[in-house]
């Protein structure tokens, strides 16, 4: 498998430092399991990260600090409590963890396009799903209200941005105007991380904007 397509460095150091929220997290790691050099990456930012806090000197806690600590861990969720023991997605392809995750019934966006949302178990700012496309399908043009995280999990799609097969990544926001066309011959899956909703450009994509669930 050759990765052309790889999140960019402030992704790779959010998830290092683990300060994404859960749904770009499962989509970079989603990457991960598939890149050997983003692994390498992740492992050296969070090498870096350590040795600067072994670096940083100690400073006194404040009066009660323990005990606010603590109150706060019980009111919060064990971020797998949620997550079915048995594979709930068995989807070839996918990563163990993924596969674990409750998920709901696929459905039709639009035509040659449908969609399996994946039940999270704590809130988060981008919504993960599945997403089937048909082989040959050709998006309209579109931008997005947010940020869209895409992981290639089968199959393969072409935009300005170049190709994209298994394992590589794409990343789309307001500031990107792309039509993504599906490769002829099998049908594209990929796991995405969407904030917000897709908007399709142009005048006819106004109108049909409202018409794709997505």
């Amino acid at each position: 498998m050759s990765i052309e397509h790889h999140p960019d460095e402030s992704l790779l150091t959010g998830y290092a430092a683990g300060t994404l929220d859960l749904g770009r997290h499962i989509a970079v790691a989603t990457h991960l399991a598939a890149c050997a050099d983003c692994q390498k990456a992740v492992s050296l930012f969070t090498e870096v990260g350590g040795a600067l806090f072994a670096d940083l000197s100690p400073a006194p806690m404040g009066e009660g600090a323990f005990v606010a600590l603590s109150a706060k861990l019980d009111t919060i969720a064990p971020p797998r409590a949620s997550i079915a023991a048995p594979p709930s997605l068995p989807v070839a392809g996918l990563p163990a963890f993924v596969r674990r995750y409750n998920a709901g019934k696929w459905r039709m966006v639009a035509p040659g396009l449908s969609m399996r949302p994946i039940h999270l178990p704590v809130p988060s700012a981008a919504r993960v799903f599945l997403l089937k496309s048909a082989p040959g399908a050709k998006l309209r043009h579109h931008t997005h209200a947010g940020t869209e995280l895409t992981c290639v999990i089968e199959g393969g799609f072409s935009h300005d941005g170049g190709h994209f097969g298994p394992g590589d990544f794409d990343f789309g926001d307001s500031g990107i105007n792309h039509q993504p066309t599906v490769d002829p011959g099998a049908d594209c899956l990929c796991l995405v991380a969407m904030e917000g909703h897709l908007r399709l450009t142009g005048w006819l994509g106004a109108l049909l904007t409202p018409l794709v669930r997505l």
